[in-house]
């Protein structure tokens, strides 16, 4: 399975901000949609990924307010990124490693979407309930209700 399926399934909405933009006003936008990051543009570029992570690390730092500080303060300007060819194992792995939640997939300098780590595993369940299902039909006489088939 590569990141393209996730998108697919996902649908293209993307939200984003701008270095120079407010955090605050960064912070309205991820409580209005529910969405736990953003990716930061710039002419058109990925310049960094804003989760609550590093909203947290910076509240912590300021004293637990966020004041006048701007997006880029606080983002990361070196999020880990992944193509729509990479495979879900590679994106597993990347994820894992880095503690990263959140993930922009890129096409060359192009956004194509984030997956989210909960993307991730919805994929990887789905997946495997698709293959239990499809193993029980091959096997003959394999009950509906998943109990093993009754021994003679």
């Amino acid at each position: 399975m590569k990141v393209s399926d996730i998108l697919r399934v996902k649908g293209g909405t993307l939200y984003t901000a701008t270095p120079d933009e407010p955090l605050s006003r960064a912070l309205n936008l991820m409580a209005e949609k529910d969405i736990g990051s953003l990716v930061v543009m710039s002419h058109g570029d990925l310049v960094g990924m804003l989760t609550f992570r590093e909203v947290i690390q910076i509240m912590v730092k300021n004293g637990g307010t966020i004041g006048s500080i701007t997006v880029r303060t606080a983002m990361d300007d070196a999020p880990l990124t992944c193509t729509t060819a990479t495979e879900l194992d590679e994106v597993r792995r990347m994820m894992l490693e880095r503690h990263a939640r959140y993930m922009p997939v890129m096409d060359q300098r192009m956004l194509m979407g984030v997956i989210s780590f909960y993307d991730v595993a919805k994929a990887v369940v789905d997946s495997q309930n698709f293959e239990n299902k499809m193993l029980k039909a091959y096997i003959r006489d394999w009950p509906a209700d998943g109990s093993a088939p009754a021994t003679p």
